[in-house]
């Protein structure tokens, strides 16, 4: 298959005309773009969202001090009892 050439793409344009008609074209239209703005708008937002969490996550370890990573939590067990 060589792909899709000017007479393909006319046909193509003129079956879609013939199922939906041209009155109901521009609202399919701005309908597909409002989907896209608001794709568009969450994909950001999600990306926003995960950076904000890797800063966070980079925040608490540059704040940990070197001593206590990896070294075991002590024990607040004293060995007695009350």
């Amino acid at each position: 298959m060589a792909g899709l050439t000017g007479w393909h793409l006319l046909v193509l344009v003129l079956v879609i005309l013939l199922l939906f008609g041209a009155a109901k074209l521009p609202a399919l239209a701005k309908s597909m773009g409002q989907s896209a703005r608001l794709f568009k708008g969450e994909m950001k937002a999600m990306k926003e969202d995960d950076g904000k969490a890797e800063q966070a996550s980079a925040d608490v370890a540059n704040t940990t001090p070197a001593s206590d990573k990896g070294a075991p939590a002590p024990r607040s067990d004293s060995g007695t009892t009350t």
